[in-house]
């Protein structure tokens, strides 16, 4: 009904006449691909049109095209430099996207990352006068003032001793706000409660770091702090923390889990974090049971412990850890100090905040964008030695087999065999690539894929740190990284990483193809462009990267590179391993936006 009945020799021509122009369209449209793609006028095009791609990403199709420009090695395909204004750029914690978020439990000042259409293709820009960091361990004293021009933290905190200007340098004399006398002093005080001296700690979480001070100044007692804050009003407070060469990142405790396993922590210290423990009923103190090991100790200075007009909160806070049954060892002042069971919570069925333990199939380790849970981790739900006091000491634990490596299939012997071969791939990464590994100049390493943590272990002579991040789609290695005594993070590569540009002085990847492709399939979640312009965000001028993975990919990888302004060179891979890997090293330029755009 309603169509015309028209003989067939006159709807006919009509129909031929549609798919003529339809196909037409079609070849024209790949005509225009390949001139774009593989002709000088493609070239010419995509020069002329970066400019806009830096400050508009409305249409996808340019920044596709780009990339394939790019990946097909085009001469002229180089990315060009961001604004100057994105000097400090965290795509995902960016405050303008975040602010129209909902500020329910914080869930505004977590990470909320761009699709990668809405993300320009640009290289970050050093800020004027920009100077290479000052090494370590000076760095913990002293930074460039013109590295990071902020001086809104040096004029509210000076008085507390966190950092002042000096001439070209900021100073920091190690205060804070509960310890404005010094973390030497401050640390000592908790040494009468705890057994900081002595080997039996190893790893530290401090939530709302500050600069730092603390975990820098634990560092003396062989305590690797993993430090973290929000992107705040401060604005800078964990930039200065990495540029001085201490462990930190950005984080916010809001809506969902840290990005840590379960009982990894031997050690959380809040001072003056201003973290609600015990609201939500109590969902922030479950969150730091599930992270400090068992018989591990919680530290937390400042408001409500004994603060004016915080008297419910303080009383609430009390409960909660009674419930929890966490042995107080000290009221010190502001200062409280509890100690963990090294068994499951004594719970009862009645307490006033609900608290019940978890299902026994809940996996606490699960952390990469899950929601906080409203009940306590198991400590059973893990097996073996985990507890303080228990689990081997430091230096011991870095090569002792951990009970956690058998959480993959032959894992005790993958362990053992991983840990020989990257003892062998440090050596000849020292000897035979002129790595500047082991001197002044390296200082802070990121491990992209860090499966067991052997590169990092294969480094404890070195005055380093290392991120080691287990990919979230990979199997769940990070716990055993945490029990060898070392720190590290889960994360997607498909993501950008929640640190500030030019915060690694060395950035490591065995397998990079394999961070953006789906798990057990060839194809690609992410592609390799958006990888390589990440990876020069956070690494600092004249810093390097090694890049270990098939010839195939290594290639492609140095083609890369010359679009994101590194100097790289292909090696061969140390003579006693087997496989068909290629090594990249590559050197970060130092440019800035006036020899940009010469």
């Amino acid at each position: 009904m309603g169509h015309l009945n028209l003989p067939s020799s006159k709807r006919i021509p009509r129909h031929w006449r549609l798919l003529d122009i339809v196909s037409a369209a079609f070849f024209g449209l790949v005509f225009l691909f390949f001139l774009l793609v593989f002709s000088p006028l493609g070239d010419s095009l995509a020069a002329s049109g970066r400019q806009a791609l830096l400050v508009s990403t409305a249409d996808p199709r340019q920044r596709h095209r780009l990339v394939a420009l790019v990946e097909l090695g085009t001469q002229s395909a180089a990315i060009e430099a961001c604004p100057a204004e994105s000097v400090d750029h965290m795509p995902c914690e960016d405050p303008r996207r975040n602010s129209q978020l909902s500020r329910e439990m914080n869930f505004y000042r977590e990470r909320h990352c761009p699709l990668p259409d809405e993300t320009p293709l640009c290289l970050i820009p050093p800020p004027d006068g920009y100077k290479i960091s000052v090494q370590w361990p000076d760095s913990l004293h002293k930074i460039w003032h013109s590295n990071m021009p902020h001086n809104k933290i040096a004029d509210r905190k000076g008085h507390q001793g966190w950092m002042k200007r000096e001439g070209p340098y900021f100073i920091f004399p190690g205060g804070g706000t509960m310890f404005p006398d010094g973390a030497i002093q401050y640390i000592e005080k908790l040494g009468q409660y705890i057994p900081i001296s002595g080997s039996t700690l190893r790893t530290a979480l401090d939530m709302g770091c500050g600069v730092a001070s603390f975990g820098g100044y634990m560092l003396g007692e062989d305590i690797l702090t993993m430090s973290f804050a929000p992107r705040d009003s401060h604005k800078s407070q964990i930039q200065f923390a990495l540029e001085r060469g201490i462990p930190a990142f950005v984080a916010m405790l809001g809506t969902r889990r840290l990005p840590f396993p379960a009982f990894s922590f031997d050690l959380v210290h809040c001072s003056r974090c201003l973290i609600p423990f015990t609201a939500y009923n109590a969902t922030y103190f479950i969150e730091v049971d599930r992270l400090l090991r068992p018989g591990g100790y919680l530290v937390i200075s400042g408001p409500p412990v004994q603060w004016p007009n915080q008297d419910k909160e303080w009383a609430d806070l009390q409960a909660v850890a009674r419930a929890l049954c966490y042995e107080l060892l000290a009221v010190d002042g502001n200062t409280v100090i509890w100690k963990k069971p090294v068994v499951d919570s004594c719970l009862s069925n009645q307490n006033e905040f609900g608290l019940e333990l978890c299902d026994e199939s809940e996996d606490p380790d699960n952390a990469w964008y899950f929601k906080l849970k409203k009940c306590v981790s198991r400590i059973s739900s893990v097996k073996g030695d985990l507890a303080v006091g228990t689990i081997a000491q430091w230096p011991e634990r870095l090569t002792k087999t951990p009970s956690r490596a058998a959480v993959m299939k032959n894992g005790i012997d993958v362990f053992e065999a991983d840990t020989r071969r990257w003892v062998r791939r440090v050596a000849y990464y020292k000897n035979s690539l002129s790595l500047k590994l082991g001197t002044s100049a390296v200082r802070n390493i990121m491990d992209m894929n860090a499966f067991f943590g052997g590169f990092a272990a294969a480094l404890k002579s070195d005055p380093v740190w290392v991120m080691n991040v287990v990919p979230a789609r990979k199997p769940s290695t990070l716990a055993v990284i945490y029990d060898r005594g070392l720190i590290g993070v889960y994360h997607d590569w498909c993501e950008p990483f929640s640190t500030y540009p030019r915060t690694y002085d060395l950035i490591h990847v065995s397998g990079i193809e394999s961070l953006i492709k789906y798990p057990g399939s060839g194809k690609n979640r992410c592609n390799l462009v958006d990888l390589m312009v990440e990876m020069d965000r956070i690494l600092r001028p004249e810093g390097t990267v090694v890049i270990r993975d098939s010839p195939e990919v290594i290639d492609k990888v140095g083609r890369l590179a010359r679009a994101v302004r590194w100097t790289a060179s292909i090696h061969e891979k140390e003579p006693e391993s087997h496989g068909r890997e290629k090594i990249l090293v590559a050197t970060k330029n130092f440019w800035t936006l006036s020899s940009a755009s010469n």
